[in-house]
């Protein structure tokens, strides 16, 4: 059985000393979740039956994708699984990330950086992707350009987070005008002056709801009694009004960005 639980920074050394010498079996068994930050890897977690190796990435994605609450937003939002979830499963965060990487220069995923955490990058299948801007575009003046602007990165030559004016002007040759329908339409959000990061249309409220999940699920567990709740105990928690995502959606989210730690 896993625990949740918070600790001190010197107990949390101490045990984590302790659990060092134990069998990974075992510490899958006895480890208790910390909401500190550490930068030692989690243990797996989640998808029992997913590895470790090139094809599992992807079946990992996948499942995680299947906790995302597509009709929260009315199905309009692709599903976006962020990259540190896959720690939460896969301990070699090394391979997590090449494997992650491989996929976006094969043109099958994207990464967007979400804005509220310099370290939070949201992973977003590319054909969901475009099927889910195009149909937001259906009807639209500025259809044509976003279709313009989806041909030219969604290709292998393109894994870039964001695109400087120069490059939109010169390289994609796009005017200021349609730069100007790009972020209107959702594509394109401002970076800062002369740049704009990749963006998903209208996933201001998954921010909005993913944040204020994360905080009620944190505050469950040090709530618990000595700060400690067993894991499948929180996923079968009444959630409150603040917690709109599918549970284990969050405990990935809190265990891979290392927020807890069993």
């Amino acid at each position: 059985m896993m625990f949740c639980s918070i600790f001190s920074d010197k107990h949390k050394k101490d045990r984590w000393q302790r659990l060092s010498g134990m069998n990974r079996k075992r510490a899958l068994i006895s480890e208790t979740f910390k909401v500190k930050k550490r930068r030692n890897g989690t243990e797996k977690f989640g998808a029992d039956s997913v590895g470790d190796g090139p094809t599992d990435i992807r079946s990992t994605l996948e499942y995680l994708m299947t906790l995302f609450p597509r009709k929260l937003f009315n199905d309009t939002l692709p599903q976006i699984v962020l990259k540190h979830q896959l720690y939460s499963i896969h301990n070699d965060k090394t391979l997590v990330d090449k494997e992650v990487n491989k996929l976006r220069e094969q043109a099958e995923l994207l990464m967007f950086q979400l804005g509220f955490d310099a370290e939070a990058f949201g992973l977003v299948f590319a054909s969901d992707y475009r099927a889910k801007v195009l149909a937001g575009e259906e009807g639209k003046v500025t259809r044509a350009t976003v279709e313009k602007f989806l041909e030219k990165v969604l290709t292998p030559s393109c894994t870039d987070l964001s695109f400087s004016k120069d490059r939109m002007l010169r390289e994609f040759l796009f005017t200021d005008s349609e730069i100007t329908q790009l972020v209107k339409s959702g594509v394109l959000t401002v970076r800062d002056a002369g740049s704009w990061w990749l963006s998903i249309p209208n996933s201001g409220k998954f921010t909005k709801y993913f944040i204020q999940g994360r905080k009620a699920v944190l505050g469950m567990v040090k709530k618990s009694k000595y700060s400690e709740v067993l894991k499948a105990e929180l996923e079968e928690r009444r959630t409150t009004t603040q917690v709109k995502f599918h549970m284990k959606y969050h405990i990935h989210d809190i265990v891979g960005a290392e927020l807890v730690e069993r």
